[in-house]
């Protein structure tokens, strides 16, 4: 995920049953709300940031938008074979934890995201396949994660040694804890995956890894103005066909195995921008296809710029406060 342009990508209905003297009436039942039930783990948190600027407090986010997920972002290396926090903040204890702490205590969750645009990468540092899945474990046994992103971008995502650490890990990190959701999020081109990504993808197929979310990056495409809920679309199009094909899935169940994480606003690349209707276009396909994640970079950009117009910390276009975060809470697959 990008940080900035300089810092290039581097994110309750309860049901009611209403008896009257043993028989329910077409009145009682209308009033009756609709159960629904609780959104995967993943599904739809928008990524917050830490690192810098002046992220929103997440508890007031959840009472203004609904929302009860979110995407941590990110955890990275030490410079060994250890996770913290942006590579430099304690994995517990600090401020990450407290702000997962107070998400949870309102009722909602968190997927951690290891990657990103910058930093040490835990997938290089990390010099075996085993030795990465206990750094990923670490994490998940100190946070009792149920579900993981890994944002494998730039020299991670370019080297296929490191591809195939990175998948050989995610394997033993789903024998070893039932029933979590992994998520794997890459760059992409306005067709689909590049040569890295389809290469990421097939190593997965080949190795059984039973990856829950295959989602690419559809922005910073550095073609100008261009239509960016179609080109998310024909983006995503061609990570199902890809996931199809690797996995020997029907058309509709490689949707179900894909998404998406965009941008908000101005993105990275001069002219192209991300706007609200675009975003309210691109869950509307998601909805049709069933999508398994949708995300978008990141939660610390959802609002208009003030003063400033920091890349990281404003959308750079007319928008209210989180309203791309309240698109997404109403996404639930």
């Amino acid at each position: 995920m990008p940080r900035s342009r300089h810092h290039r990508r581097l994110a309750l209905a309860a049901a009611v049953g209403l008896l009257a003297a043993g028989v329910t009436t077409a009145a009682t039942a209308q009033a009756a709300p609709q159960h629904t039930a609780a959104a995967p783990s993943g599904l739809n948190g928008p990524y917050l940031y830490l690192g810098w600027g002046s992220p929103p407090k997440a508890t007031d986010v959840m009472s203004a938008t609904g929302t009860t997920q979110f995407t941590m972002a990110f955890m990275l290396s030490d410079g060994g074979c250890n996770p913290k926090w942006d590579g430099s903040r304690a994995l517990t204890g600090g401020n990450d934890q407290s702000t997962i702490n107070s998400i949870r205590s309102a009722g909602g969750d968190v997927t951690v995201s290891f990657g990103g645009w910058s930093g040490n990468k835990l997938g290089e540092k990390c010099s075996s396949a085993s030795a990465l899945a206990g750094a990923y474990q670490k994490v998940i046994d100190a946070y009792k994660l149920k579900s993981i992103d890994i944002d494998i971008e730039a020299s991670e995502f370019e080297n296929a040694t490191v591809r195939q650490r990175v998948v050989d890990a995610l394997k033993t990190v789903k024998q070893k804890n039932s029933g979590i959701k992994v998520y794997v999020t890459f760059g992409t081109t306005t067709s689909g995956p590049d040569a890295n990504g389809k290469d990421l993808v097939k190593r997965g197929a080949t190795a059984g890894l039973d990856v829950d979310g295959w989602a690419v990056m559809p922005f910073d495409f550095g073609q100008g103005s261009i239509d960016m809920a179609g080109a998310t679309k024909s983006a995503v199009d061609g990570l199902k066909n890809t996931v199809a094909s690797a996995y020997g899935l029907s058309s509709d169940a490689a949707y179900r195995k894909v998404g998406f994480s965009s941008m908000n606003g101005k993105t990275d690349v001069a002219g192209e921008t991300i706007s609200l209707n675009n975003f309210k276009n691109m869950v509307s396909y998601a909805k049709s296809h069933h999508l398994a994640r949708v995300s978008f970079w990141s939660l610390n950009r959802d609002r208009k710029c003030g003063s400033g117009t920091d890349g990281d910390a404003c959308s750079g276009i007319d928008q209210g406060t989180y309203d791309f975060t309240k698109v997404l809470a109403g996404y639930n697959g």
